[in-house]
């Protein structure tokens, strides 16, 4: 889904305080305020602990956890993962979505490029080999497990824990979510859907640098039309702006077509330009403050002040280009597709791409009423994408899924955590 960094996991960039990764609220979601009490793993520090900034060091991105086989109380230690099996914070089990996904990581590293981005992966013991081994192992004892505390068990007895060393050298991890929206647009541009986007050229390998910037390509108010050099490659049109400009952000997006159909788009190439917090651009000219800025806040902002799209949307200069996918799921970075929950953004740089890794952080979950509430959770994930707004070790983009209640959550997430990868001893 993010290929070569288009889906941005801090979406418009609040990248400030919260960095709050796109709530394409198609509706207002009530928000709880006050957080679920949910005990602490007794191994990382607790995931709301300040910190302060430090210099960076330079030092591999993971360290080798001791982790103790009996931890007590058992839901209040690292794997415990009760969404697998249902009940809980949800009545569902997602199970069969978390075999899915170590699938998809095993088919990735079957491929040369998997041995060989594992060449030489600077910490010691992370081999690819390795990596397959505690995969075919994992998938066994998820398949087989009658409970959370019986995989947790076999899971702290079997495998090493190794720990990001986080933005701070102390292992905080700051985490985002993203997700895969779901929009309505037309084949042909009417007088209500006008906003486009576009093929990538054939001819885009060979465009002179610097490239057009965002302004050069769509327009201030995203209506160059016939007068845009990209005349002729429109995908399709949306009837809002921030439609197709959230689409640029995310990456991919799901499409009802205005004629009955349904169908898909996907990542195909981008210009040359870095990632623009657009939040921050708001915040730094007075317009919002930086605290408590989440993306229903911001879409809020634009709604209110339409006029202030053609001044802000702009700043971010990077242009993305799509294909249509013809309802093929999102795909991440490793070209697998990623799965709700089950799938993590991380710098491909630092990270073992494909590898097993489980994430202690606090995320929101609707309650009987329809409220978004937090709780801390102990997550089994794949790390299968990337960003180019997830940098360092200290950064983590979780994939909520595809839709509205995914987008609520999403654009809600934010917060410090603890991340770890996991191989069998």
């Amino acid at each position: 889904m993010r290929k070569t960094l288009a889906l941005l996991g801090l979406s418009f960039g609040f990248a400030a305080v919260v960095p709050l990764v796109s709530a394409i609220a198609q509706g207002s979601v009530v928000i709880s305020t006050i957080p679920v009490p949910a005990p602490l793993p007794t191994n990382p520090p607790p995931v709301t602990q300040p910190t302060q900034p430090v210099e960076p060091v330079a030092q591999p991105p993971l360290k080798l956890l001791p982790i103790d086989v009996d931890c007590h109380p058992a839901h209040g230690c690292l794997g415990w993962d009760e969404q697998i099996f249902g009940g809980g914070v949800t009545r569902r089990g997602d199970r069969q979505a978390l075999l899915t996904a170590i699938d998809h990581s095993l088919s990735y590293l079957n491929r040369p490029s998997a041995r060989a981005a594992y060449a030489n992966y600077p910490v010691e013991g992370i081999t690819h080999d390795r990596v397959v081994r505690s995969l075919r192992r994992f998938r066994q004892l998820v398949a087989n497990a009658k409970s959370p505390a019986e995989l947790q068990r076999a899971v702290r007895r079997e495998f090493n824990f190794y720990k990001s060393v986080g933005n701070d050298g102390r292992g905080t991890v700051k985490f985002t979510a993203y997700y895969e929206p779901i929009y309505t647009a037309s084949r042909r541009r009417t007088a209500e859907y006008r906003y486009p986007i576009y093929r990538l050229p054939d001819d885009f390998s060979n465009w002179p640098k610097p490239h057009p910037r965002r302004i050069d390509l769509e327009g201030a108010d995203g209506l160059l039309g016939d007068r845009s050099p990209l005349r002729g490659l429109e995908l399709l049109w949306f009837r809002n702006r921030m439609d197709a400009y959230m689409i640029h952000i995310q990456g991919s997006a799901q499409i009802r077509l205005v004629d009955g159909g349904t169908t898909s788009v996907g990542f195909a190439g981008a210009t040359d330009y870095p990632w623009t917090s657009i939040g921050r651009e708001l915040a730094k000219d007075g317009k919002l403050q930086l605290s408590g800025l989440t993306m229903p806040v911001l879409l809020k902002y634009f709604k209110d002040n339409p006029q202030e799209m053609d001044n802000y949307l702009p700043r971010w200069e990077r242009f993305i280009f799509f294909r249509e996918k013809r309802g093929e799921p999102a795909r991440g970075s490793i070209g697998v597709p990623v799965t709700p929950e089950r799938s993590i953004a991380t710098d491909k740089s630092l990270m073992p791409p494909g590898a097993l890794a489980l994430v202690h952080t606090r995320l929101p979950f609707p309650d009987n009423n329809g409220r978004l509430v937090f709780r801390t959770v102990s997550r089994f994930v794949l790390d299968q994408d990337t960003g180019s707004a997830i940098r360092t070790p200290g950064r983590v983009d979780y994939f909520m899924g595809t839709g509205k209640l995914a987008g609520d959550r999403a654009g809600i997430t934010g917060g410090n955590g603890t991340l770890y990868y996991l191989l069998l001893k």
